[in-house]
Protein backbone atom coordinates (compact mmCIF):
# COMPACT_ATOMS: atom_id res chain seq x y z
CA UNK A 1 0.00 0.00 0.00
CA UNK A 2 2.36 2.47 1.22
CA UNK A 3 5.42 0.94 -0.54
CA UNK A 4 4.12 1.01 -3.85
CA UNK A 5 3.23 4.87 -3.79
CA UNK A 6 6.14 6.11 -2.29
CA UNK A 7 8.64 4.01 -4.36
CA UNK A 8 6.41 5.97 -7.32
CA UNK A 9 7.13 9.27 -5.73
CA UNK A 10 10.54 8.49 -5.56
CA UNK A 11 10.94 7.33 -9.35
CA UNK A 12 9.04 10.75 -9.88
CA UNK A 13 11.42 12.49 -8.21
CA UNK A 14 14.58 11.09 -10.25
CA UNK A 15 13.45 11.48 -13.07
CA UNK A 16 12.16 15.23 -12.52
CA UNK A 17 15.29 15.94 -10.99
CA UNK A 18 17.42 15.13 -14.57
CA UNK A 19 15.67 18.40 -15.25
CA UNK A 20 15.17 20.65 -12.78
CA UNK A 21 18.56 20.03 -10.30
CA UNK A 22 18.90 23.30 -10.04
CA UNK A 23 16.10 24.36 -8.55
CA UNK A 24 16.79 26.67 -5.42
CA UNK A 25 16.50 24.67 -1.90
CA UNK A 26 14.32 27.97 -0.44
CA UNK A 27 11.49 27.41 -2.11
CA UNK A 28 9.81 25.62 -4.77
CA UNK A 29 6.08 27.15 -6.33
CA UNK A 30 3.32 24.42 -7.17
CA UNK A 31 2.15 25.31 -10.39
CA UNK A 32 -1.39 26.48 -10.54
CA UNK A 33 -1.51 27.32 -7.09
CA UNK A 34 -0.08 31.03 -7.21
CA UNK A 35 1.82 30.07 -3.32
CA UNK A 36 5.51 28.92 -2.57
CA UNK A 37 5.66 25.87 -0.38
CA UNK A 38 9.57 25.90 1.47
CA UNK A 39 11.27 22.59 0.37
CA UNK A 40 12.84 23.08 3.94
CA UNK A 41 9.19 22.78 5.20
CA UNK A 42 8.30 20.46 3.48
CA UNK A 43 11.25 18.05 4.17
CA UNK A 44 10.43 19.02 7.94
CA UNK A 45 6.81 17.75 7.52
CA UNK A 46 7.74 14.72 6.05
CA UNK A 47 10.29 13.87 8.50
CA UNK A 48 8.00 14.46 11.15
CA UNK A 49 5.57 11.94 9.50
CA UNK A 50 7.50 9.25 9.08
CA UNK A 51 8.74 9.63 12.46
CA UNK A 52 5.66 9.39 13.83
CA UNK A 53 5.28 6.44 11.59
CA UNK A 54 8.45 4.85 13.15
CA UNK A 55 7.67 5.53 16.66
CA UNK A 56 4.13 3.73 16.00
CA UNK A 57 5.82 1.15 14.38
CA UNK A 58 8.30 0.47 17.37
CA UNK A 59 5.42 0.77 19.84
CA UNK A 60 3.34 -2.21 17.71
CA UNK A 61 6.55 -4.38 17.73
CA UNK A 62 6.88 -3.92 21.37
CA UNK A 63 3.16 -5.15 22.04
CA UNK A 64 3.56 -8.25 19.46
CA UNK A 65 6.31 -8.91 21.37
CA UNK A 66 4.50 -8.80 24.72
CA UNK A 67 1.50 -10.38 23.40
CA UNK A 68 3.64 -13.30 21.89
CA UNK A 69 5.54 -13.79 25.21
CA UNK A 70 1.87 -13.61 26.98
CA UNK A 71 0.74 -16.46 24.54
CA UNK A 72 3.22 -18.77 25.38
CA UNK A 73 2.03 -18.22 29.18
CA UNK A 74 -1.64 -19.21 28.35
CA UNK A 75 -0.24 -22.20 26.44
CA UNK A 76 1.96 -23.10 29.59
CA UNK A 77 -0.49 -22.67 32.01
CA UNK A 78 -2.86 -24.67 30.51
CA UNK A 79 -0.83 -27.73 29.51
CA UNK A 80 -0.01 -27.55 33.57
CA UNK A 81 -3.48 -27.12 34.83
CA UNK A 82 -4.25 -30.23 32.06
CA UNK A 83 -1.62 -32.41 34.36
CA UNK A 84 -3.03 -31.41 37.50
CA UNK A 85 -6.89 -32.11 36.77
CA UNK A 86 -5.30 -35.34 35.20
CA UNK A 87 -3.33 -36.14 38.63
CA UNK A 88 -6.37 -34.81 40.44
CA UNK A 89 -9.00 -37.48 38.56
CA UNK A 90 -6.55 -39.67 39.37
CA UNK A 91 -6.37 -38.70 43.32
CA UNK A 92 -10.27 -39.18 43.67
CA UNK A 93 -10.21 -42.24 41.84
CA UNK A 94 -7.48 -43.24 44.66
CA UNK A 95 -9.62 -42.24 47.74
CA UNK A 96 -12.77 -43.46 46.02
CA UNK A 97 -10.91 -47.26 46.29
CA UNK A 98 -9.63 -46.39 49.85
CA UNK A 99 -13.19 -45.63 51.51
CA UNK A 100 -14.68 -48.73 49.54
CA UNK A 101 -12.20 -50.73 51.45
CA UNK A 102 -12.62 -49.17 54.56
CA UNK A 103 -16.00 -49.61 54.22
CA UNK A 104 -15.84 -53.37 53.66
CA UNK A 105 -13.04 -53.59 56.39
CA UNK A 106 -15.18 -51.54 59.04
CA UNK A 107 -15.47 -52.90 62.90
CA UNK A 108 -17.43 -51.37 65.94
CA UNK A 109 -14.47 -53.30 68.03
CA UNK A 110 -11.62 -51.47 68.67
CA UNK A 111 -7.67 -52.65 67.42
CA UNK A 112 -7.31 -52.99 71.56
CA UNK A 113 -10.24 -55.75 71.91
CA UNK A 114 -9.16 -57.91 68.60
CA UNK A 115 -5.80 -58.19 69.92
CA UNK A 116 -7.32 -59.66 72.84
CA UNK A 117 -9.91 -61.92 71.48
CA UNK A 118 -7.77 -63.03 68.23
CA UNK A 119 -6.57 -66.89 68.49
CA UNK A 120 -3.44 -65.91 66.49
CA UNK A 121 -2.09 -62.80 68.64
CA UNK A 122 1.22 -62.10 66.32
CA UNK A 123 -1.53 -62.24 63.22
CA UNK A 124 -3.87 -59.78 64.93
CA UNK A 125 -0.44 -57.91 65.23
CA UNK A 126 0.51 -58.09 61.85
CA UNK A 127 -2.61 -57.21 60.21
CA UNK A 128 -2.72 -54.00 62.66
CA UNK A 129 0.92 -52.47 60.97
CA UNK A 130 -1.08 -53.61 58.00
CA UNK A 131 -4.09 -51.43 59.34
CA UNK A 132 -1.89 -48.63 59.85
CA UNK A 133 0.00 -48.55 56.73
CA UNK A 134 -3.68 -48.50 55.22
CA UNK A 135 -4.52 -45.61 57.19
CA UNK A 136 -0.95 -43.98 56.88
CA UNK A 137 -1.95 -44.29 53.36
CA UNK A 138 -5.56 -42.56 53.46
CA UNK A 139 -4.28 -39.59 54.70
CA UNK A 140 -1.78 -39.06 52.36
CA UNK A 141 -4.06 -40.21 49.40
CA UNK A 142 -6.76 -37.27 51.39
CA UNK A 143 -4.03 -34.98 51.33
CA UNK A 144 -2.77 -34.91 47.96
CA UNK A 145 -6.41 -34.81 46.87
CA UNK A 146 -6.99 -31.67 48.80
CA UNK A 147 -3.71 -30.15 47.50
CA UNK A 148 -4.55 -31.14 43.92
CA UNK A 149 -8.02 -29.02 44.58
CA UNK A 150 -5.87 -26.37 45.73
CA UNK A 151 -3.17 -25.99 42.76
CA UNK A 152 -6.05 -27.04 40.52
CA UNK A 153 -8.46 -24.08 41.70
CA UNK A 154 -5.35 -21.61 42.09
CA UNK A 155 -4.33 -22.33 38.04
CA UNK A 156 -7.95 -21.81 36.77
CA UNK A 157 -7.86 -18.75 37.96
CA UNK A 158 -4.66 -17.85 36.76
CA UNK A 159 -5.04 -19.20 33.46
CA UNK A 160 -8.30 -16.98 32.87
CA UNK A 161 -6.28 -13.97 34.11
CA UNK A 162 -3.11 -14.51 31.52
CA UNK A 163 -6.32 -15.24 28.82
CA UNK A 164 -7.63 -11.86 29.83
CA UNK A 165 -3.94 -10.32 29.61
CA UNK A 166 -3.59 -11.77 26.23
CA UNK A 167 -7.05 -10.76 24.76
CA UNK A 168 -6.32 -7.02 26.50
CA UNK A 169 -2.85 -7.07 24.62
CA UNK A 170 -4.43 -8.03 21.42
CA UNK A 171 -7.28 -5.37 21.04
CA UNK A 172 -4.18 -3.10 21.63
CA UNK A 173 -2.35 -4.06 19.33
CA UNK A 174 -5.39 -3.66 16.84
CA UNK A 175 -5.59 -0.18 17.78
CA UNK A 176 -2.05 0.35 17.35
CA UNK A 177 -1.74 -0.69 14.10
CA UNK A 178 -4.63 1.51 12.94
CA UNK A 179 -2.25 3.82 14.04
CA UNK A 180 0.60 3.21 12.05
CA UNK A 181 -1.66 2.68 8.96
CA UNK A 182 -3.04 6.25 9.76
CA UNK A 183 0.31 7.79 9.98
CA UNK A 184 1.33 6.10 6.90
CA UNK A 185 -1.74 7.66 5.01
CA UNK A 186 -0.59 10.71 5.94
CA UNK A 187 2.93 10.53 4.20
CA UNK A 188 1.09 8.96 1.19
CA UNK A 189 -1.27 12.65 1.06
CA UNK A 190 1.66 14.92 1.63
CA UNK A 191 3.93 12.99 -0.94
CA UNK A 192 1.06 12.61 -3.71
CA UNK A 193 0.10 16.60 -2.93
CA UNK A 194 3.45 17.45 -4.35
CA UNK A 195 4.57 18.48 -7.48
CA UNK A 196 7.45 16.73 -9.98
CA UNK A 197 9.56 20.05 -8.80
CA UNK A 198 8.95 19.83 -5.43
CA UNK A 199 10.01 16.00 -5.38
CA UNK A 200 12.88 16.69 -6.88
CA UNK A 201 14.23 19.86 -4.76
CA UNK A 202 13.22 18.12 -2.03
CA UNK A 203 15.41 15.10 -2.75
CA UNK A 204 18.18 16.44 -3.95
CA UNK A 205 17.83 19.40 -0.67
CA UNK A 206 17.42 15.96 1.67
CA UNK A 207 20.85 14.44 -0.27
CA UNK A 208 23.05 17.64 0.47
CA UNK A 209 21.99 17.88 4.13
CA UNK A 210 22.74 14.22 5.02
CA UNK A 211 26.15 14.90 3.34
CA UNK A 212 26.84 17.96 5.56
CA UNK A 213 25.89 16.27 8.60
CA UNK A 214 27.91 13.60 7.60
CA UNK A 215 30.86 15.93 6.94
CA UNK A 216 30.38 17.66 10.45
CA UNK A 217 30.14 14.57 12.33
CA UNK A 218 33.18 12.72 11.20
CA UNK A 219 35.06 16.18 11.71
CA UNK A 220 34.17 16.29 15.53
CA UNK A 221 36.15 13.53 16.48
CA UNK A 222 32.95 11.21 17.40
CA UNK A 223 34.16 8.52 16.11
CA UNK A 224 37.32 6.67 16.23
CA UNK A 225 39.42 4.28 14.76
CA UNK A 226 36.95 1.25 14.45
CA UNK A 227 37.45 -2.14 16.66
CA UNK A 228 37.54 -5.24 15.09
CA UNK A 229 33.96 -6.97 15.24
CA UNK A 230 33.69 -9.68 17.58
CA UNK A 231 32.83 -13.31 16.16
CA UNK A 232 29.00 -12.70 16.23
CA UNK A 233 29.51 -9.37 15.52
CA UNK A 234 30.75 -10.36 11.60
CA UNK A 235 28.19 -12.79 11.69
CA UNK A 236 25.65 -10.10 12.23
CA UNK A 237 27.22 -7.86 10.38
CA UNK A 238 27.38 -10.09 6.94
CA UNK A 239 24.05 -11.14 7.80
CA UNK A 240 22.48 -8.10 7.71
CA UNK A 241 24.56 -7.19 4.38
CA UNK A 242 23.18 -10.19 2.77
CA UNK A 243 19.56 -8.45 2.95
CA UNK A 244 20.58 -5.59 1.12
CA UNK A 245 17.97 -4.65 -1.17
CA UNK A 246 14.92 -6.29 0.45
CA UNK A 247 12.22 -3.39 1.18
CA UNK A 248 11.27 -1.98 4.21
CA UNK A 249 8.08 -3.27 5.63
CA UNK A 250 6.82 -2.15 9.55
CA UNK A 251 6.38 -4.62 11.63
CA UNK A 252 8.62 -7.16 9.43
CA UNK A 253 11.17 -9.28 10.60
CA UNK A 254 12.14 -11.17 7.32
CA UNK A 255 12.80 -13.16 5.79
CA UNK A 256 11.54 -11.06 2.29
CA UNK A 257 11.12 -7.40 4.38
CA UNK A 258 12.25 -5.45 7.37
CA UNK A 259 11.49 -2.55 9.39
CA UNK A 260 14.70 -1.26 11.43
CA UNK A 261 14.46 -2.90 14.45
CA UNK A 262 12.94 -6.15 13.09
CA UNK A 263 16.75 -6.04 10.85
CA UNK A 264 18.68 -5.44 13.77
CA UNK A 265 17.12 -8.40 15.69
CA UNK A 266 17.40 -10.81 13.62
CA UNK A 267 20.76 -10.19 12.30
CA UNK A 268 21.68 -10.83 15.58
CA UNK A 269 19.52 -13.68 16.40
CA UNK A 270 21.46 -15.67 13.32
CA UNK A 271 24.71 -14.89 15.14
CA UNK A 272 23.44 -16.77 18.01
CA UNK A 273 23.31 -13.66 20.67
CA UNK A 274 19.20 -12.40 20.63
CA UNK A 275 18.58 -9.07 21.32
CA UNK A 276 15.43 -7.27 22.30
CA UNK A 277 12.65 -6.71 19.35
CA UNK A 278 12.21 -2.84 19.71
CA UNK A 279 14.75 -0.38 19.25
CA UNK A 280 13.47 0.78 22.36
CA UNK A 281 14.26 -2.17 24.45
CA UNK A 282 17.99 -2.78 22.66
CA UNK A 283 18.59 0.74 23.92
CA UNK A 284 17.38 0.20 27.27
CA UNK A 285 18.70 -3.69 27.81
CA UNK A 286 21.63 -3.44 25.60
CA UNK A 287 25.19 -2.36 27.09
CA UNK A 288 25.88 1.03 25.82
CA UNK A 289 29.56 1.69 24.22
CA UNK A 290 31.46 5.25 23.25
CA UNK A 291 30.92 5.89 19.62
CA UNK A 292 35.02 6.47 19.43
CA UNK A 293 34.90 2.70 20.56
CA UNK A 294 32.58 1.76 17.97
CA UNK A 295 32.98 -2.15 16.01
CA UNK A 296 31.13 -3.77 13.06
CA UNK A 297 27.79 -4.95 14.17
CA UNK A 298 27.41 -2.53 17.22
CA UNK A 299 24.11 -1.24 17.07
CA UNK A 300 23.83 2.86 16.35
CA UNK A 301 20.34 3.87 18.22
CA UNK A 302 18.49 7.23 16.64
CA UNK A 303 16.52 10.15 17.78
CA UNK A 304 15.37 11.14 21.68
CA UNK A 305 13.27 8.07 21.98
CA UNK A 306 15.39 5.80 20.41
CA UNK A 307 12.71 5.10 17.66
CA UNK A 308 15.23 4.17 14.82
CA UNK A 309 18.07 1.92 14.80
CA UNK A 310 21.06 0.34 12.49
CA UNK A 311 23.66 -1.70 12.16
CA UNK A 312 27.28 -0.28 12.21
CA UNK A 313 28.99 -1.67 9.20
CA UNK A 314 32.51 0.44 9.59
CA UNK A 315 34.06 3.68 8.30
CA UNK A 316 31.50 5.91 9.45
CA UNK A 317 28.71 3.90 7.57
CA UNK A 318 25.31 1.99 8.82
CA UNK A 319 23.30 -0.69 7.69
CA UNK A 320 19.88 0.10 8.09
CA UNK A 321 16.06 -0.54 7.22
CA UNK A 322 15.64 3.66 6.24
CA UNK A 323 11.87 3.37 5.92
CA UNK A 324 8.54 2.79 4.39
CA UNK A 325 8.57 2.38 0.87
CA UNK A 326 12.67 2.01 0.95
CA UNK A 327 14.97 -0.49 0.97
CA UNK A 328 17.40 -1.99 3.36
CA UNK A 329 20.64 -0.12 2.68
CA UNK A 330 24.45 1.58 3.54
CA UNK A 331 24.33 5.03 4.80
CA UNK A 332 25.99 7.20 6.52
CA UNK A 333 25.78 7.23 10.22
CA UNK A 334 25.12 10.68 10.24
CA UNK A 335 21.47 10.02 8.35
CA UNK A 336 19.81 10.82 11.45
CA UNK A 337 20.15 12.31 14.72
CA UNK A 338 22.77 10.05 16.53
CA UNK A 339 21.43 9.10 20.10
CA UNK A 340 24.39 6.71 20.89
CA UNK A 341 25.46 3.05 20.46
CA UNK A 342 24.53 -0.65 22.30
CA UNK A 343 26.27 -3.61 21.92
CA UNK A 344 25.13 -7.29 22.08
CA UNK A 345 28.06 -9.14 22.99
CA UNK A 346 29.90 -6.97 25.64
CA UNK A 347 32.22 -9.87 26.22
CA UNK A 348 32.71 -10.77 22.67
CA UNK A 349 36.70 -10.62 22.34
CA UNK A 350 37.86 -9.02 18.78
CA UNK A 351 39.22 -11.19 15.81
CA UNK A 352 42.27 -10.91 15.28
CA UNK A 353 41.77 -10.33 11.60
CA UNK A 354 38.83 -9.39 10.11
CA UNK A 355 37.91 -8.71 6.46
CA UNK A 356 35.14 -6.21 5.49
CA UNK A 357 31.96 -8.00 3.93
CA UNK A 358 31.86 -7.14 0.15
CA UNK A 359 29.07 -4.51 -1.15
CA UNK A 360 26.98 -5.32 -3.40
CA UNK A 361 26.86 -2.68 -6.19
CA UNK A 362 24.36 0.03 -5.49
CA UNK A 363 24.50 -0.68 -1.56
CA UNK A 364 24.46 3.21 -1.01
CA UNK A 365 21.61 3.92 -3.39
CA UNK A 366 18.67 5.85 -2.67
CA UNK A 367 17.27 7.95 -0.20
CA UNK A 368 18.38 7.53 3.35
CA UNK A 369 15.64 10.06 4.77
CA UNK A 370 15.92 11.10 8.01
CA UNK A 371 12.76 11.37 10.38
CA UNK A 372 13.29 14.90 12.13
CA UNK A 373 15.69 17.48 11.35
CA UNK A 374 18.93 15.49 11.61
CA UNK A 375 20.77 18.58 9.51
CA UNK A 376 20.35 20.80 12.83
CA UNK A 377 24.37 21.63 13.38
CA UNK A 378 23.73 20.85 17.44
CA UNK A 379 22.96 17.31 16.40
CA UNK A 380 26.03 15.43 16.05
CA UNK A 381 27.63 17.37 18.83
CA UNK A 382 24.44 16.41 21.87
CA UNK A 383 24.45 12.61 20.41
CA UNK A 384 28.12 11.82 21.40
CA UNK A 385 27.84 10.36 25.25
Amino acid sequence: MSGRLLRLACAAAVTAGIVLAPVPAAAVPEPGSGADRSVAGLLTDLQRLYREAEKATETYNGTEERLRAQRAVVRRLDAELARTRLSLRDSRGAAGRLARQQYRNSSDLSPYLRLLLARDPQRALDQGHVLGQLARDRAETVGRLAGNERKADELAGRARKALEEQAALAKRQAEERDGVRERLRAVEELLASLTPGELAALAEFERSGIAEAQERFMASGALGDDDKPSAAGERAVRFAVEQLGKPYEWGAEGPASYDCSGLTSVAWERAGTPVPRTSQEQWARLERVPLDELRPGDLVVYFPEATHVAIYLGDGMVVQAPRPGAEVKVSPIAANPVLGAVRPDPGGEPLRRYTPPRLPEGAADGSDEGYADAYAPAAPETSIR
